[in-house]
């Protein structure tokens, strides 16, 4: 007959009806049972050490040692063996630590989990060995590729970088050291990261989560390939929540479509016959020129630059509702068509007498002196107009800058225009006199003197000091003069609105 699990039987050597063989079979009996109770408890897990199969039970002995002294259960002559303590089964091997694995008494470290939100040290420039503190933002799936924010710098330098540039023994005391480094360092230059002036908590942080990670690489416009700086809400049919990034983006430069492939971009070029802005052409001086666009009229063209603005600033939240904004879109012209630089826009009617909504020159036209030629311009508007006009906050920190240099240089060189003339009557200049003749706000002015340290406080009463050597010195400090604006070449006209876009 068949053994059950339970029950164990010996061959008896005489008949097998004799009685001998009975109470054999009955001291089996008795044997298999304990033993079946035995392998029950022994299947439940260990308190101790937290093995399935351990007989240890809990009992508080030193590892390896049981009450009886040994890891077998003798069972006569049947030579049954229990599992071990020592042996570990298969689900212990699963429930093993995977940070660290223990032989002989050692610890031999193996790679160590990175997730999201954690801040570690990344090699930022691998040729001088500059560690940097980043954020992990996002990662790929099999953990190769992360996606990092360097607190040291704007988001817009957030990219992906291989896990090998991530220190993986990262401690608070090498972030402790990085830190103190960037304070001192902050100290010494009087430098302030923060660009976030005018957005309230709620706002920055769901404006921070939803743009978290860029949705396109690099952008292929006109002859040159981009590397993009920010996530940009795209059209859905270009991408969406949820669909893997692209590599590259291509778009016409003329009529400012967007194409998944390069094929698409061909075929339309075949078919495309503008070259220039839709709109009215207010400026041109030798290659440069200035469209009027009104984007009530061509809302699909404002809106897909709204869309390629914003992979370059950060906050920018004009997207869709587009209808009561004018685009000037500047223009470098040439045999083959007028090919997009950079482009302000402007509310048709500012209730708080802003002059410049959103300010943006592509990349690749930056430092050629055209941030500066469309500040330049909208202030040219404004004098028109006879009205005093400011950029709409916050500023970008490429915008800041250029507006303060801009400010800074207009006014001391007005300062020393004054300052030269022989007459000490004619030497007196007031801040709203400096408002009239430039068109920039008396809150403007009053700010950019402070931050020059040439408005003084005395006898009751504030003056500019204007002396020579201080103008000097802070123009110096300026930068160049950018594109020039020739006042005589604007053909323009102020825009008259209806009352709708007060309502």
């Amino acid at each position: 007959r068949q053994p059950s699990r339970s029950t164990f039987s010996f061959e008896p050597p005489c008949g097998i009806g004799s009685a001998d063989s009975r109470r054999r079979r009955v001291d089996a009996d008795s044997i298999g049972s304990s033993l079946s109770k035995d392998m029950s408890a022994s299947r439940k897990s260990c308190t101790r050490c937290k093995h399935v199969n351990c007989t240890c039970r809990g009992s508080g002995e030193k590892d390896g040692e049981h009450e009886d002294g040994d890891d077998t259960m003798g069972l006569g002559d049947s030579g049954i063996t229990l599992p071990s303590a020592e042996t570990p089964s298969r689900d212990s091997k699963r429930d093993a630590s995977p940070a660290l694995a223990e032989e002989d008494g050692k610890k031999s470290p193996v790679l160590k989990e990175v997730k999201v939100g954690d801040k570690v040290l990344a090699l930022w420039r691998e040729e001088e060995k500059d560690w940097r503190e980043v954020v992990i933002i996002d990662k790929n799936k099999d953990g190769s590729l992360f996606y990092v924010h360097w607190a040291d710098f704007n988001r817009r330098l957030d990219s992906w970088i291989e896990r090998s540039r991530i220190d993986l023994d990262t401690t608070r005391e090498k972030l402790k050291d990085i830190r103190d480094r960037k304070r001192r360092f902050d100290e010494f230059t009087h430098e302030s990261h923060e660009d976030h002036e005018g957005l309230g908590e709620a706002d920055l942080k769901e404006h921070e989560e939803l743009t978290k990670v860029k949705n396109v690489n690099k952008i292929q416009f006109g002859k040159y390939i981009l590397d993009t700086w920010y996530f940009s809400p795209l059209p859905r049919e270009i991408w969406k929540a949820g669909d893997d990034v692209l590599d590259k983006l291509y778009m016409c430069e003329f009529t400012l479509g967007f194409y998944r492939t390069e094929a698409e971009l061909e075929r339309h070029q075949k078919k495309n016959t503008h070259r220039h802005p839709p709109g009215d052409e207010i400026y041109r001086n030798g290659d440069v020129s200035v469209f009027e666009v009104d984007g009530e009229k061509s809302k699909i063209w404002c809106q897909n630059l709204c869309y390629l603005a914003k992979m370059f600033l950060d906050h920018k939240y004009l997207y869709y509702d587009v209808d009561p904004f004018l685009f000037y879109v500047v223009c470098e012209c040439d045999s083959q068509g007028f090919h997009v630089v950079g482009y302000f826009s402007k509310e048709k009617e500012s209730v708080n007498g802003y002059n410049l909504a959103c300010i943006l020159t592509l990349p690749q036209h930056q430092r050629k002196g055209y941030g500066k030629f469309i500040i330049n311009f909208s202030y040219a508007l404004s004098k028109i107009e006879k009205k005093h006009g400011s950029p709409e906050k916050p500023l970008s920190d490429l915008g800041r800058v250029s507006y303060e240099s801009f400010w800074a240089r207009t006014i001391l060189l007005k300062l020393r225009e004054v300052s030269n003339k022989p007459n000490a009557e004619d030497r007196m200049i007031s801040i709203g006199d400096l408002a009239d003749t430039t068109s920039f706000t008396q809150a403007d002015i009053k700010a950019t003197l402070d931050r020059l340290q040439i408005l003084q406080y005395s006898q009751g009463q504030f003056y500019i000091n204007a002396n020579p050597k201080i103008i000097d010195y802070h123009l110096q400090r300026c930068g160049g003069e950018g594109v020039p604006v020739d006042p005589s070449k604007i053909h323009w006209t102020p825009h008259l609105t209806s009352d709708k876009w007060l309502r």
